[in-house]
């Protein structure tokens, strides 16, 4: 089974109750097995115009290497290529919207958040910069994959505040990494294995802002079977929750295994072109 048959893939997203703009954006590429979330910044429009070249830019450069279904960039020890991969495109993007940012003054001090994984050979890649989140549903277990880069992180990691604390806190808007913002970026890449049956969801803060995990876990866990309407309540549950923040959701549901044979596939190839 390839990665394509292997995934079921939702993305909604939703302007909010306040918001007259939606500076998210979302991709999905099923056939490729890559997702990407941004929650943008910036005054004006700028954070839409950072999420969206986050989103294209990031998405275009995926699918073409891996289309080609070979190793595109130097591996280092104990990192798939994919995990190498998004290094790359990340510090790529990363380039291109600071070099918005600086040449056009509308644009000024924009920025985007960006959470987005590559499932592949059974394994999951995952890349996140800010507080757009990743969460696993797993049998009964329900949990957070990423690590807000956040002050209120920050705070909570010092014990200077509880998590309960937090939920109140008046800075929760306050990231401490973001794309596009300095010239270089230091996104967190993780590998992990996946298994049958697994259910991942991304989302910007609109919807953890405003319904708490627990909340968020028993509804996907619920509704599991139904990805679409899963999103839909995520969403309208943070807007019946007050809608203060524009609110995005992907959801992935792993149905079967997709082993390492496009692997297998681009070292034959590599090693007939070597033989010509």
């Amino acid at each position: 089974m390839n990665v394509s048959e292997a995934l079921q893939i939702v993305t909604q997203t939703h302007t909010g109750m306040v918001r007259t703009q939606n500076e998210d954006s979302v991709l999905a590429n099923p056939q490729r097995g890559f997702v990407v979330l941004a929650d943008g910044m910036g005054g004006y429009n700028a954070g839409e115009v950072a999420s969206g070249m986050a989103t294209a830019l990031i998405g275009t450069q995926l699918e073409m290497a891996l289309t080609q279904g070979a190793e595109p960039v130097p591996v280092g020890e104990g990192k798939s290529w994919q995990h190498a991969l998004l290094e790359t495109e990340i510090a790529r993007a990363n380039a291109a919207i600071y070099q918005s940012a600086q040449s056009q003054p509308q644009y000024s001090g924009m920025g985007t958040t960006l959470v987005m994984g590559v499932f592949h050979d059974n394994l999951l890649t995952t890349a996140h910069i800010g507080d757009s989140r990743l969460y696993r549903l797993r049998g009964e277990e329900f949990r957070q994959i990423t690590r807000d880069h956040s002050m209120l992180q920050e705070q909570i990691d010092a014990g200077l505040i509880t998590p309960e604390q937090a939920r109140t806190s008046q800075n929760k808007n306050l990231v401490t990494r973001a794309l596009g913002v300095d010239p270089a970026v230091d996104p967190e890449i993780h590998d992990y294995e996946v298994e049958v049956g697994d259910v991942y969801l991304l989302c910007s803060d609109g919807l953890n802002d405003m319904v708490e995990d627990e909340e968020i876990g028993m509804t996907v866990s619920a509704l599991s079977a139904n990805l679409g309407l899963c999103a839909s309540q995520l969403i309208e549950m943070a807007n019946d929750h007050g809608g203060r923040d524009n609110v995005s959701v992907i959801l992935v549901k792993v149905v079967g295994e997709f082993g390492a044979a496009r692997t297998g596939r681009s070292w034959l190839a590599r090693l007939l072109a070597w033989l010509k």
